[in-house]
């Protein structure tokens, strides 16, 4: 039976199964923001990602954009024709930036909007390695901030995050825009509630099949006209540009990114938000380039199994050597209980029924359950919290500390693909357990002159 879900019932579930409390922040220095104000925003990379969030924050009236900062000319600018030839294989990853009313500053160093006094909050919207370094600036200059996903490089970056954000008293939102959906507070709720039983097993994958060629093969080259390749690069190691790299293949970059945090920490906070997960007390991930022949350096194939304390087992898989479905009935995410199951997506979810197996009773242990989304554009609803919290000065449901712990299980996987061991966690100390060889991956030596201070 399809059902809908009203406004007013999805800020109470969420608030209930998110654990998203609305926490007073202090006073923000500046100007006071009413219910009917603009809140004047400053975008911090424009490339593809930033011109999608462009176009869900225009879609508000109260969202004002009076900046925009990239190091590519031709992104910076909106000019799709200027563009190099060689990222026109990319195709709809090219961006095309939507209208923008009034007068707007452009500057390609991110300092620069950051000093400006018209500016209430940044978008940022760069690849991964900026993020920290980006978003704690910001908000020492007394902005507030949304920042994509996936929320840092390194775990040490991710609670340096976190605690930029209380310590100036921003109000910071992370790109997870599956919080701001009125389908999964839903079904938090019901999860939480007891719906599924005693959750045992939370699973979500990621296929695309990249064979033969993935993201090809470049030599070392000059890079294109109007960017700026030493300003891209910023704390990582200087190096010829490389257009597998530049723009968006980065994802398969171990320096830049990686495909387990790109998709997978959309899938480790959705997990975390429906069973109330804070970290795993374990980990192990294994993979390699199995078929893929390109200038990646990461998996092309991989498998992580992340153990919690209270009984559960979540598990991702990264298929890039074969696209079909790894779960069922089309779901992002699969929650396996001991009353019921649950197939998600962002269009809705489905409880199947349990049934007792060996030596139980057969019958159907629940009744089944099918609920239809009915949110609309995930971009558009999570500008508006952001929007929304920024005048009320309250924490929003992707808040900075739930952005942290959903990205460490990125970092948690890689560091066990990395060092080939089942590595244990703590959670509170944010360090492994005897393991020093995996400690030593949790930061790295930022290329001067640049630091999280």
């Amino acid at each position: 039976m399809a059902h809908a879900i009203d406004r007013r019932t999805f800020s109470k579930a969420a608030v209930t199964a998110a654990a998203a409390t609305a926490v007073t922040t202090g006073l923000a220095p500046g100007r006071v923001l009413g219910a009917n104000d603009r809140v004047r925003l400053g975008f911090i990379g424009v490339g593809n990602r930033g011109c999608q969030l462009l176009k869900g924050f225009l879609a508000h009236p109260d969202a004002q954009v009076v900046g925009l900062c990239d190091v590519y000319d031709p992104y910076l600018n909106g000019d799709r024709d200027a563009i190099d030839p060689r990222f026109a294989g990319l195709g709809g990853r090219l961006p095309k930036m939507p209208a923008i009313e009034g007068e707007v500053a452009r500057v390609k160093d991110f300092r620069a909007l950051l000093d400006r006094k018209d500016i209430d909050a940044v978008v940022i919207a760069t690849p991964d390695h900026w993020h920290a370094i980006q978003m704690i600036a910001a908000c020492r200059a007394g902005k507030d901030v949304y920042v994509e996903k996936p929320l840092s490089m390194t775990v040490a970056e991710g609670r340096a995050m976190v605690e930029a954000a209380r310590k100036h008293d921003r109000i910071v939102q992370v790109g997870t825009h599956r919080r701001s959906s009125r389908m999964y507070a839903r079904l938090a709720e019901a999860v939480r509630s007891g719906a599924l039983g005693k959750v045992t097993v939370a699973r979500a994958a990621f296929a695309s099949n990249m064979t033969p060629g993935g993201i090809g093969h470049a030599p070392e080259s000059a890079p294109p006209a109007g960017l700026d390749w030493n300003m891209w690069l910023g704390p990582r190691p200087s190096r010829p540009f490389q257009a597998t790299i530049m723009p968006y293949r980065f994802r398969w970059w171990n320096l830049y990114s990686s495909q387990i945090a790109n998709w997978g920490v959309h899938y480790f906070d959705l997990i975390r938000w429906l069973t109330g997960e804070l970290a795993p007390t374990s980990v192990a991930t294994f993979g390699g380039r199995y078929a893929v022949d390109d200038d990646r350096t990461i998996p092309d194939t991989s498998e992580t199994i992340f153990e919690h304390a209270s009984g559960m087992l979540t598990c991702f898989s990264i298929h890039e050597a074969n696209g079909q479905p790894m779960l069922a009935r089309g779901a992002e995410v699969e929650l396996r209980g001991t009353i019921g199951t649950a197939y998600a997506n962002i269009n809705g979810y489905e409880i199947v029924p349990e049934r007792g197996g060996a030596f139980q009773d057969p019958k159907p242990r629940r009744k089944g359950e099918v609920f239809k989304a009915s949110d609309g554009d995930l971009d558009r609803q999570a500008a508006r919290d952001f929007l929304d919290c920024v005048k009320a000065r309250l924490r929003p449901a992707a808040d900075i500390e739930e952005g942290h712990r959903s990205t460490t299980f990125a970092h948690l996987a890689n560091i066990a693909l990395a060092t080939r061991r089942r590595l244990d966690w703590d959670a509170k100390a944010e360090r492994f357990v005897g393991c020093d060889e995996a400690n030593a991956l949790l930061h790295y030596e930022y290329r001067k002159p640049w630091s999280l201070g």
